[in-house]
């Protein structure tokens, strides 16, 4: 059942979003040349916008994940899917509406007619001006950004794993899409389906997992900032080629990741803290 939250005068009034578009001096997206671009082309540090940086864009929107683009402080644009009624993979976060849209009631009572009809609630706190739209379905994102910068999807619903692979094998992606999750299985089967897996952790999570176990079949491991020290160094020591950390904040919280090894930072606010690092050198990089 879908419910509908009564519109404010300022919501009912949110703006066209404005963009600066240029980027900051020498940062510009990834693109490809003569085919897509794949995980091979990332950065020896790699910068990730967490739902397209929602510190700074409406969260999982395509507006969001535009921007995130445009702006090139980051080098890969993490988004979230579910799994409408009718089968619909799309972008959304949570398991119902009421918290970014208009609407309330679950995303997966929707088809993709229904789905039509939902706009996004842009947050006050935002910085800009940011126009309500529907959230994207995930043939939409790849559609529009696949292969032209490498794209990293959690899957919320494990049930849509086999859908997700059919669209991205469709676009020729397979090398340039990370499929997360959090189960360790449902990652082995991201891996059976020959796409790239990403395995995502809590700092609870890390103290008494064994990341070695999943260097076979995980390509890379998303650890929590918050995680022990010691924890952090096992899973960078793992044998697991990428180890990003999620979801950095602040300056501090980076620095301490880089230096304990890992290679990734997964941000909410990417232009903020690329615009820090390049006053200063990035440490700790792993060889």
């Amino acid at each position: 059942m879908v419910t509908r939250i009564a519109l404010t005068g300022l919501a009912s009034a949110v703006s066209v979003v404005s963009l600066t578009l240029t980027g900051p001096a020498g940062i510009r997206p990834l693109e490809w040349g003569t085919g897509p671009l794949t995980v091979a082309a990332l950065p020896r540090i790699t910068y990730v916008a967490h739902r397209g940086g929602a510190r700074e864009v409406p969260e999982n929107s395509m507006t969001g994940l535009a921007a995130a683009y445009e702006r090139g402080t980051a080098q890969v644009l993490d988004f979230d899917t579910r799994l409408l009624r009718d089968g619909t993979p799309v972008v959304f976060h949570d398991e119902t509406l009421n918290r970014t849209t208009y609407l309330g009631g679950e995303v997966r009572g929707l088809d993709a007619r229904e789905w039509q009809g939902v706009r996004l609630r842009p947050k006050d706190a935002l910085p800009g001006s940011w126009r309500s739209e529907r959230p994207p379905t995930v043939a939409e994102v790849l559609d529009r950004f696949g292969g032209r910068i490498v794209l990293m999807l959690e899957a919320k619903d494990p049930r849509s794993l086999d859908r997700l692979a059919g669209l991205i094998r469709a676009r020729g992606l397979t090398r340039s899409v990370f499929v997360n999750s959090n189960d360790p299985e449902v990652a082995r089967r991201v891996h059976r389906l020959g796409l790239l897996t990403q395995l995502w952790r809590s700092a609870r999570q890390l103290r008494t997992d064994r990341p070695e176990r999943w260097r076979s079949y995980v390509d890379l491991l998303d650890v929590d900032h918050r995680a022990r020290d010691a924890d952090l160094v096992r899973a960078v020591r793992s044998g697991i080629r990428r180890v990003w950390a999620h979801t950095v904040v602040t300056d501090a919280q980076r620095d301490r990741v880089l230096a304990l090894g890992c290679d990734g930072v997964i941000t909410d606010a990417p232009g903020r803290l690329a615009r820090a690092a390049r006053q200063g050198p990035q440490r700790g990089a792993r060889p």
